[in-house]
């Protein structure tokens, strides 16, 4: 990842070249003789923006949102909404993304393809104590029941502090009677792992190699860490499973 993403959180530093793309599109384009008009204008901010974000490091998320910002913004305008509608969506969005701030982690969901190949990769079934399973960022909670259906000889613990997707997941645990599996709201960062047999992340890019290094501080041997889709930077796994659904999945395995 950037160096500069390191050190400044990616909202801060789109900002920043959002700002950096409007003033040079201000002020440049007169000088090479282009008056563009409203739309032409949002338009070049945006391809500018984008392209100051992808040399920023910043992810490609954010590159999305960074060309589409300035025309999303007129079009917006140009319709006349209510404000009232404006402070709807902000504070869905707010309760959505809570954490992605600070995580740089935004809301993922797996599929029920996912979901499937994670029943092979559990612990075979034991007459003593259940297995432990964490879902680090658990969303909303679908792999968790999913699982606790599927294997109830195990306990299913997930992680969430986005509020939305939290109580999402506390409701459908509670109104499903689950009694083997929970959700905190907590962050990920304050689980200690050594806790648990298995370990399943569906983060993003950003966490991976501080992630990787947790797990091996505190994961016991033989237990086993998964990760969908986002590799461990220099990790090699020792499985890697191909999953066919609409996301093209992979499931990324290490054995402790």
């Amino acid at each position: 990842m950037n160096k500069l993403t390191n050190k400044i959180p990616p909202s801060i530093i789109a900002l920043l070249v959002q700002t950096c793309a409007f003033l040079f599109s201000w002020f440049g384009l007169p000088v090479i003789g282009w008056h563009a008009d409203l739309i032409e204008f949002a338009f070049i901010c945006g391809t500018l923006a984008a392209t100051f974000s992808y040399f920023a490091g910043l992810a490609i998320w954010w590159l999305v949102i960074q060309f589409f910002f300035l025309p999303a913004a007129l079009t917006i305008q140009a319709l006349n909404i209510p404000p009232l509608i404006f402070l709807g969506l902000f504070t869905i969005m707010l309760l959505v993304y809570w954490s992605t701030f600070r995580s740089q982690v935004p809301l993922y969901l797996s599929s029920n393809k996912v979901w499937l190949e994670l029943e092979k990769l559990l612990p075979p079934a034991k007459k003593q104590l259940p297995f432990r399973f964490i879902d680090l960022g658990s969303g909303l909670g679908g792999v968790l029941t999913h699982l606790a259906l599927a294997r109830p000889d195990g306990n299913y613990v997930g992680v969430e502090l986005a509020p939305l997707p939290f109580f999402w997941s506390w409701l459908r645990i509670r109104l499903g009677a689950f009694h083997n599996c929970q959700v905190h709201r907590s962050s990920f960062w304050d689980c200690n792992l050594a806790d648990y047999d298995v370990v399943f992340a569906y983060l993003s890019p950003a966490p991976m190699v501080q992630l990787w290094s947790k797990a091996q501080a505190e994961m016991r041997p033989g237990t086993v860490f998964i990760s969908s889709t986002f590799a461990v930077p220099g990790q090699k796994p020792k499985k890697t499973i191909k999953v066919n659904d609409l996301h093209q999945s992979t499931l990324l395995v290490w054995q402790m």
